[in-house]
């Protein structure tokens, strides 16, 4: 399976301009790419081949007077946005056609310079290589220093550098790497997201959500009012932009670094894990839509997923309808909905006092079919005799 590896970059001053040159390069050619498929369909032409569009758009646009400067940037580069531009509108068409999952793709947009996420890509005929000294050499950029905070596996396929919104820069590798199957024996476990405790296990186990976008409002709000009061278009609004930017994105560091380790440890303690499959667009369309992002379930289900893949464990998903809240994991019967302040009830059919989310979590184990105790669910045993 490939598995991508981000580091961050801190290239120099006089790097950071020939990254930028190197950005609006490829910014340049996929709008070309973009507007001649556009033209194609105006005129009823065919629509023009990857090869005629390099021909047409890199070659012989280097030899032109409003082109020249494509010539000071890698090759590979251009064609890498070349490949995007088609990788777009293949996309676009599969999603309309119903090839793919999810909602429906829009059309392929041009970028502008305002886009706040800029990217390039080298492949390996790029000849990009790692220094002696552990920089990044880049052609036609130099060698950039970079944060190595773990060890690559495997020889990565391509390298693409990335400026994000806040400022920063990262090189983020391809590579390709084998599962690593833990044979380990270990249990099985259903998970039960939530807001106030952001997983409840069928075990008992309780997670509190660090609720990082809440704890952050205040600096945030701050950051924001300071942008407001800028003038548009001036130096002061653009340095506004990015602190804010950069609170944001240590709230999104934060939260992406607490799903990551979580995710591990379920993962590497538990053979295989059971979650809900929740309506999490729905969900954000309520009065908890601040908190269901703030939470970011559908990112913490996804790193399960491939990492289950990685080490051989196994995650099942079950039906959002399931009724894992209104049915009692100690004898079955299913006693309706409750409102969401009552967190421990009694079933009335067995007498056994229950956690609302630990009972949750047991029923999701047992209806994907995992074997596990409901004991953790009890809160305490019933009452026999008088």
């Amino acid at each position: 399976m490939q598995l991508r590896y981000s580091f961050r970059l801190y290239p120099t001053s006089g790097q950071q301009a020939a990254l930028a040159k190197a950005f609006g390069c490829a910014r340049v050619v996929f709008n070309d790419a973009v507007r001649a498929r556009h033209d194609a369909y105006q005129a009823g032409s065919p629509v023009p081949k990857a090869a005629e569009l390099s021909r047409l758009l890199i070659t012989r646009a280097k030899k032109t007077a409003e082109r020249w400067w494509l010539a000071e940037v890698s090759a590979v580069v251009l064609q890498q946005a070349l490949r995007d531009a088609e990788q777009a509108f293949r996309n676009f068409f599969d999603s309309l056609a119903g090839k793919r999952k999810g909602r429906r793709m829009g059309a392929p947009r041009f970028k502008t310079r305002r886009d706040v996420r800029q990217s390039i890509r080298f492949t390996a005929n790029a000849r990009w290589s790692t220094t002696s000294g552990g920089k990044l050499r880049l052609p036609k950029i130099g060698d950039v220093a970079v944060k190595w905070s773990r060890v690559l596996v495997g020889k990565p396929s391509s390298v693409t550098v990335i400026k994000d919104v806040a400022g920063r820069y990262f090189a983020s590798f391809v590579v390709d790497t084998d599962p690593e199957a833990i044979t380990d024996a270990a249990p099985e476990i259903g998970v039960d997201l939530g807001l106030k405790h952001f997983v409840v296990l069928s075990d008992g186990t309780k997670v509190t959500a660090p609720k990082f976008l809440r704890r952050a409002e205040k600096k945030l709000k701050r950051a924001q009012q300071a942008l407001s009061r800028k003038e548009k278009g001036s130096k002061n609004r653009d340095k506004a932009r990015q602190r804010l930017a950069r609170a944001h994105a240590r709230v999104a560091d934060a939260r992406r670094d607490f799903h990551h380790q979580l995710s591990t440890r379920l993962i590497r303690e538990n053979q295989a894990v059971a979650v809900e499959d929740l309506a999490v667009s729905g969900l954000a369309r309520t009065r908890l839509a601040k908190s269901v992002h703030d939470a970011g379930w559908s990112g913490f289900v996804a790193m399960l997923e491939y990492k289950a893949v990685l080490y051989g464990r196994k995650v099942v998903r079950i039906g959002r309808f399931e009724p894992t809240s209104q049915v009692c994991s100690h004898c079955g019967v299913k006693d309706g909905p409750k409102p969401l302040h009552v967190r421990v009830w009694q079933c009335e059919a067995c007498g056994v006092w229950l956690d609302r989310d630990i009972n949750a979590a047991v029923n999701i184990a047992k209806a994907a079919g995992l074997a596990v105790t409901a004991c953790g669910a009890h809160v305490r045993p019933p009452e026999f005799g008088g």
